[in-house]
């Protein structure tokens, strides 16, 4: 006992004296042990839940599994770590991790391609929100801690073909102990894989690193890539020949909304009053998103082919449904009171609230929603002809819900006012959201009284959300789970729409059967064919199935 003891002593001391000389492979083989053990908390409690504890079994997986980590991460590291770059390597990636390893505890997130999408498009305003003091704990244990004691290890020299030998060797064994691991446990292992596929993006840092590779080759291949058309043969149908007004359809896209916090989809609070008392109403109670995430989203809604027929590069490097009604004639315009419109407005008008335009609703540089009813009575003013506008809400975006409404609004008390959102009761998340939503409520159907006043057009309104969040159920919050396991609040999303008096009789459109469709099941695939059906735009791209309008049209 007394020699293990006495090295280790030895051992500690060296280091702190900065006497300490190892292998670059021995500083990457702790590198991965540190990994392993402290870095994969969510991963090995979701590979081992329902494992019985009290069974050798269990525990011989356990080990399998740690094991394999720390081989796996050994060789991604070795694969480019020289004698010059393991430091600042490892710096970084201690740096990284500490933040990747806190959100996921903290908010139960997959770091899988989608969420790397959000990270990497995140703003200034977004990212703020999500920096609270809990956040210093782990970053002196993850990255602080690691950082100073590799700054006390000197590393070795070896001549370069040795040292080519050893990296080869040490690859080589550590591919074949992972191997080993894997065969041991191989049913269990294959089974876990099999069933759970998503549980690959819990294993860290691996789970960042390969998301991030996917990102970046992505955005590779898109840098000088055409978009590729979509409706190229749009004309308007043949009702526009004896219309009389210019038609103004506005799309609203929510952010964050679930349909479970939604007052006129059943939910126990009324979150919705203002709009449950405007005259033509249609709410639609069944609304599955596309995605979990913003990124993922946006570009499925505006796409032809939905979550149906999924194909995330094809989607994005397709021309969207705006770009569709713009070569019908009308002018399309984006407003975005968000982080972007993730490349669906690309080629099409964009603006963001102007603060000189709506001083009540904003401060510096952010406004809340309100101000997008400002805008749309300026582009709406300017506008003489057909005009297609969608307004992008900073709605219930997380986790500082507190910050999405006016102090007016906070009708639901008491709301949680910290963005760490695990510090809050359960009570006052869901307070602080649904007043959140209250506003949402406010601002939509502002748009409708405003579009209502202006009695020179045929108006027409959308509101829909882009995806559900979770407030803390199954130990949940915020959104971006994998599509394939996320729970119905982060998929089902509230839809409402608004028409003039005048719209309906104009496109031949009957509103009792568009309110008899809002209780069947729709989803987020329905929108880019029910806009050009409802706005009588002919093309190829159009699909009559999908449009959830197009058997309430009289012939």
């Amino acid at each position: 006992m007394r020699r293990p003891l006495t090295a280790l002593i030895s051992f500690a001391q060296r280091l702190a004296a900065g006497e300490l000389v190892l292998s670059t492979e021995g500083v990457l083989l702790l590198a991965s042990l540190f990994f392993a053990l402290f870095c994969n908390g969510l991963f090995l409690s979701g590979t081992l839940a329902g494992y019985d504890l009290a069974q050798p079994g269990t525990w011989l997986l356990g080990g399998s599994l740690l094991v394999g980590l720390v081989a796996i991460h050994f060789v991604l590291l070795g694969v480019v770590a020289t004698r010059w770059t393991t430091k600042p390597l490892l710096a970084l990636l201690f740096v990284v991790t500490a933040f990747a390893v806190h959100f996921m505890t903290r908010y139960k997130v997959y770091l899988d391609t989608a969420m790397l999408r959000n990270v990497l498009a995140t703003d200034v305003r977004e990212a703020r929100d999500l920096m609270t003091w809990s956040l210093i704990p782990q970053l002196l244990l993850y990255a602080v801690l690691p950082i100073w004691l590799l700054s006390r290890v000197r590393l070795r020299q070896r001549p370069f073909g040795r040292a080519l030998l050893v990296r080869a060797g040490s690859l080589l064994l550590a591919l074949l102990v992972a191997g080993g691991a894997v065969f041991v446990n191989f049913q269990d292992l294959a089974s876990l894989m099999r069933n759970n596929r998503e549980l690959r993006f819990l294993v860290t840092p691996a789970n960042y690193l390969y998301s991030l590779s996917q990102v970046a080759r992505s955005q590779a291949k898109e840098v000088n890539r055409v978009r590729e058309p979509v409706g190229a043969d749009a004309v308007p149908g043949t009702g526009w020949g004896g219309r009389q007004k210019p038609v103004v359809m506005v799309m609203v896209l929510g952010e964050t909304a679930r349909a479970a916090n939604w007052g006129l989809s059943g939910y126990a609070r009324q979150t919705t009053p203002e709009l449950a008392a405007e005259a033509g109403i249609i709410n639609f109670a069944d609304v599955t998103s596309c995605g979990t995430d913003t990124e993922t989203s946006l570009p499925c809604i505006f796409s032809p082919w939905g979550r149906r027929a999924y194909d995330e590069t094809r989607i994005r490097n397709s021309e969207s449904v705006l770009d569709v009604v713009a070569r019908a004639g009308f002018r399309v315009v984006w407003v975005d009171n968000q982080s972007g419109c993730k490349g669906v407005c690309n080629g099409v008008e964009s603006l963001r609230p102007d603060p000189a335009l709506s001083p009540a609703h904003c401060a510096g540089s952010e406004c809340f929603d309100g101000a997008l009813v400002d805008t749309l009575k300026q582009v709406v003013s300017e506008t003489p002809g057909n005009l297609l506008i969608v307004l992008h809400q900073m709605g219930n975006h997380g986790p500082a819900y507190f910050k999405r409404y006016p102090d007016e609004f906070k009708q639901f008390t008491p709301a949680c006012e910290d963005p760490d959102l695990p510090k809050c009761s359960n009570e006052s998340i869901v307070n602080a959201y649904d007043n959140a939503i209250r506003y949402t409520d406010h601002v939509v159907a502002s748009l409708v009284r405003t579009l209502r006043a202006h009695e020179a057009h045929d108006s027409a309104l959308l509101y829909v959300s882009d995806h559900g969040e979770s407030l803390g159920e199954k130990g949940l919050f915020l959104h971006g789970v994998p599509y394939k396991i996320a729970p119905d609040v982060q998929t089902k999303v509230p839809m409402v729409m608004w028409f003039s008096s005048g719209f309906p009789a104009s496109f031949a459109l009957d509103q009792g059967c568009i309110a008899q469709v809002a209780a069947t099941p729709l989803s987020h695939d329905h929108l880019f064919h029910s806009l050009l059906g409802l706005l009588d735009v002919k093309t190829s791209a159009y699909t009559p199935e999908m449009d959830f309008s197009a058997k309430c049209r009289r012939p």
